[in-house]
């Protein structure tokens, strides 16, 4: 269990009165999950998201002093991220992307965990998987990516999705089920 000046709210607000060190345990917290959660979002295009994965932090950074908490900190991030991407495509309308490289190791997130086992074929297997379920969410309708990756990356409940995207709560639940759907049912042979 957290201590309750440990929640992500309770360090920002430490950083918000300026306590630095707030904000680098808020920082190694989330950072792989944003990051994560804007590259895919932007269909693999690395440099973009890493741009965009600049801008969500300065814009923590400058907001710091007028945070108020009225949600959970994550919510808060996660609308200024979402809001990012948004003023990007609206900006990149005709936007050329590369597709996920699954074998990419210059991620900045942490990496995953190592598999159990350490057998060539279940290391194969295991990258087939990844390479084959990140080009189900790329396909996935842009509002259906959106809130899965919301819910797997940034941990967010159907209610803060709404929150963050502006759309009603029995949408996002509709966008979560045919996301899974279409996510189990692309992967049903290889899993």
């Amino acid at each position: 269990m957290e201590a309750e000046d440990d929640t992500d709210e309770a360090l920002m607000l430490r950083y918000a009165g300026g306590d630095a060190a707030g904000f680098d345990l808020l920082y190694g917290r989330h950072r792989g999950p944003v990051f994560r959660y804007l590259l895919r979002q932007l269909s693999g295009n690395r440099g973009q998201a890493e741009e965009l994965f600049q801008d969500v932090w300065m814009s923590v950074i400058g907001a710091r002093g007028g945070y108020k908490v009225e949600a959970r900190f994550t919510t808060w991030l996660y609308t200024i991220a979402h809001n990012r991407v948004i003023d990007h495509y609206r900006r990149h309308r005709a936007l050329q992307v590369a597709p996920l490289d699954p074998g990419d190791d210059d991620d900045p997130a942490p990496e995953l965990p190592a598999p159990a086992t350490t057998q060539p074929e279940r290391i194969a297997q295991a990258r087939e998987q990844a390479r084959r379920l990140l080009e189900l969410v790329e396909a996935l309708p842009v509002a259906q990516r959106e809130a899965f990756l919301l819910h797997e990356e940034g941990g967010l409940s159907v209610d803060e999705i709404a929150a963050v995207t502006g759309a009603d709560r029995e949408a996002i639940k509709s966008r979560l089920r045919y996301a899974l759907g279409k996510l189990r049912q692309g992967m049903g042979d290889l899993l």
